[in-house]
């Protein structure tokens, strides 16, 4: 028997039931990693600052005095932003482990070209976070050692190593790496905070590998295994290859543990070998179909006339020739007939998108099998050929039916169908090799029309002309030279790796732009609390609230960008605040005019400093100062001041609400389905597209983790839109958008994938009708 991925009509519910079970896993040890790191965090940071503190007063120059100065209030001014990013790269681990595409491999490699001073810059912080990952693995081997073996088994029995584990030193790392890039720091005020990082954070590692491996023994995740040495580990297969089915928790059946780790096994090996896997089960079921139609042990080549009656998605009928001598069409018959139909294929670089028309496998299964009648009449397919026209069949109709693809791609790429066949016929290597050129060239072009090209028939990059130019090419000038196909592939990945690096910039600017945008608009939500928390039930004149909530409310937000809020700058314009407040109420006592004659003048200095820091108007500024010091001189005689009417009162607070960005409060409920939408779009991984009402596609290229405010960008990376959470689930719900792209398999091994359910699907059914027969 021959063994093929078990894929039965229970998988579905089985892998449900997986899936669960293994969120519920990854997300309890998501939560044990966070919140160690968090609590870590602050500990880290203490002792940065610190040790900048001391290199400050260490200093031998004024220029080092200066830097260290500099580096100093740069990481104070960022620190919440710093924690929030570590924090959140951190926990995308987990999110990436569970879609198979955590690989962190810490070193940035150097290609052909002279790297840059910013490339040189990341290569100095590479070497030092592998570095220091790597002297801490060595600290903790054996913790990580079973840590790895019991990802493994949750990875069902692919093996896992530093690189793929989401609670590794190098995961760390990394993600101290790239949440620096959210700060100001050059270099080597990074580089000096990885030294940090190894003794005042990573020193205490030990407490969350102990605390998921206990987690995972608890839940019956390998609870009998020992340590072995890595020298000891080298000759064995990953944990879940040998892991028995008890080993995945008491709760689990026996069944469904065998089906689910079958699966988990099949989608964890390399792309190669999987699809290598997959098409010999794809070839066994093609072979053990055609012997069954035939009841022979040998297949029988297929008559012309009934190639047309055969559906793509299953083998024809493979029937008995009429009477008289036969023709089996030899392997060049067939490539001059599809040679011959290449060349009747019309001129598609002067059409429009939406004016061409795609081809289906059974136009030009249609098309070959005339071509062939007009050799011979009685003329019949080789049995192994006509595997061969199926399977490239099969291939293209999966292809029209991708989502992944816009419309007008899937058309332009369905003409590849007749040179694709008679590449299948020329090199058998097509079908073999994952890295023909001709199936490289398909992926790309087909990844290309998903990033660059939508349904509503814009195209960025000229993407569209490019893709069709290069059918076009391959339609007029290719014969049997599949060298055609392999420049043809390097011209068009240098075409869309310029296009890639042009976009990322875009997308970085934009990012960058809108990060800075709500920076902005946190710093003045917080101002504006803070001046409210302070006004809010005292009853003030309209001059002294307009001067709180208006310009001096604008110096305190540029005072906390710049110096932060653990600055003296900032607590004496908080001060303030508190001050003006006090300073205008009807003064009873000696005592309190006393202090009411010291802190007056020094407070109008103040003021007046800080709106002329900001450079609001003069004439304003001075009417504001001579109100104050009037209320002032008249609290200290007791008269009582005159307030603010509320009308003013709330057009006033309305006013600096606005200004700072604040959003009403959303008092309504959320359903469940909204609610559980948008708690799943917080594990949604950057690069994300959507598809919304027209056919537009739009890309998730950053979002706020406190606002759960999602940045879209269009497929030039330019900016398009901030959409809540809410919004974004709620688009889903109501179809007016929808999430596309989701795979990060090359297009060929997903047609593998669907071909091989089709064709197994077919065979099951078959197989079940002859027993309900007999």
């Amino acid at each position: 028997m021959t063994n093929t991925p078990n894929l039965s009509s229970t998988e579905n519910s089985s892998q449900q039931q997986a899936d669960k079970r293994l969120i519920e896993r990854l997300k309890a040890c998501q939560k044990l990693t966070l919140e160690h790191a968090e609590s870590r965090f602050g500990f880290f940071f203490r002792a940065l600052d610190e040790h900048l503190m001391q290199k400050q007063q260490d200093a031998e120059t004024n220029a080092d005095e200066r830097y260290f100065s500099d580096t100093l209030r740069s990481y104070r001014n960022h620190v919440s932003e710093f924690q929030r990013y570590f924090l959140g790269y951190l926990g995308e681990g987990f999110v990436k482990f569970k879609q198979g595409t955590l690989n962190t491999q810490g070193v940035v490699r150097e290609d052909d070209q002279k790297l840059s001073l910013v490339e040189h810059h990341e290569l100095e912080q590479s070497l030092a976070s592998t570095s220091v990952a790597t002297r801490v693995s060595g600290d903790n081997v054996e913790l990580l050692w079973a840590l790895n073996k019991r990802f493994s088994v949750l990875n069902g029995g692919a093996k896992i190593k530093d690189a793929t584990n989401p609670i590794s030193p190098i995961q760390y790392c990394e993600s101290l790496r790239k949440a620096l890039q959210a700060t100001t720091v050059d270099v080597r005020g990074r580089l000096l905070a990885f030294n940090i990082f190894e003794t005042a954070f990573l020193n205490d590692l030990e407490v969350p590998l102990v605390a998921v491996n206990e987690y995972l023994i608890q839940h019956g995740i390998l609870p009998n295994l020992s340590v072995q040495s890595s020298s000891e580990d080298a000759g064995q297969s990953a944990a879940g290859d040998n892991a028995s089915p008890q080993d995945w928790g008491d709760e689990e059946n026996h069944s469904s543990q065998l089906e689910a780790a079958q699966e988990a096994v099949a989608e964890a090996i390399s792309s190669a070998e999987h699809q290598a896997q997959l098409m010999r089960a794809i070839r066994d079921i093609q072979t053990r179909g055609a012997m069954n139609v035939s009841n022979s042990s040998e297949a029988k080549p297929t008559p012309v006339a009934e190639m047309r009656q055969g559906s793509s998605q299953a083998p024809p009928v493979a029937g008995s020739v009429a009477p008289g001598p036969i023709t089996v069409f030899s392997n060049h018959q067939l490539v001059g007939a599809l040679q011959s139909m290449q060349a009747q294929i019309l001129d598609i670089r002067e059409t429009v998108a939406d004016q061409l028309s795609p081809l289906n496998t059974a136009q030009v299964t249609e098309k070959l099998s005339q071509q062939l009648e007009k050799e011979a009449k009685n003329g019949a397919v080789d049995p192994n050929d006509m595997h061969t026209i199926e399977l490239v069949g099969m291939l293209f109709d999966y292809m029209l039916s991708d989502e992944h693809l816009p419309d007008n791609v899937k058309a332009l790429l369905s003409y590849l169908h007749t040179p694709y066949l008679k590449i299948a016929f020329t090199d058998p290597g097509f079908f073999e090799q994952s890295e023909h050129p001709a199936r490289l060239l398909l992926n790309n072009m087909a990844e290309a029309g998903v990033r660059w090209v939508s349904n509503d028939g814009s195209s960025q990059y000229d993407i569209y002309d490019k893709i069709k130019n290069t059918v076009s090419t391959i339609l007029e000038e290719f014969d049997d030279d599949v060298r055609l196909l392999a420049e043809l592939l390097l011209d068009f990945s240098s075409y869309t790796k310029k296009i890639l690096r042009r976009q990322e910039l875009m997308e970085k600017r934009a990012m960058e732009k809108v990060q800075g945008e709500e920076k902005l608009r946190e710093v003045k939500v917080r101002v504006n609390d803070e001046v409210r928390s302070r006004t809010d039930g005292q009853e003030l004149p309209s001059a002294v609230l307009l001067l709180l909530l208006q310009p001096w409310s604008d110096y305190m937000a540029f005072v906390l960008l710049r110096y932060g809020d653990d600055s003296d700058s900032w607590n004496k314009a908080l001060s303030a605040v508190e001050e003006v407040i006090w300073s205008v109420k009807p003064k009873q006592s000696a005592e309190d005019r006393a202090k009411q004659l010291e802190l007056q003048d020094p407070l109008l200095d103040q003021l007046e400093a800080g709106m002329e820091n900001i450079g609001y108007d003069q004439g304003k500024s001075k009417k504001l100062i001579e109100t104050l010091s009037s209320l002032q001189r008249s609290a200290l005689m007791s008269k009582n001041m005159e307030v603010a009417p509320q009308p003013m009162r709330d057009k006033l607070e309305t006013m600096a609400a606005e200004k700072a960005g604040q959003q009403a409060v959303v008092t309504e409920q959320l359903s469940d389905e909204e609610a559980r939408l948008v708690e799943s779009l917080k594990m949604i991984e950057f690069g994300t597209w959507f598809e919304f009402e027209g056919g537009r596609r739009l890309k998730v290229a950053w979002y706020n983790s406190k606002t759960l405010h999602y940045m879209l960008v269009d497929q030039m990376g330019k900016k398009v839109a901030m959409k809540s959470g809410v919004e974004l689930a709620r688009d889903m719900l109501n179809h007016r958008a929808k999430v596309i792209a989701g795979s990060t398999k090359p297009f060929f091994e997903r047609a593998l994938e669907n071909i091989f359910h089709s064709l197994n699907q077919h065979s099951n059914d078959k197989t079940n009708s002859a027993v309900v027969g007999a």
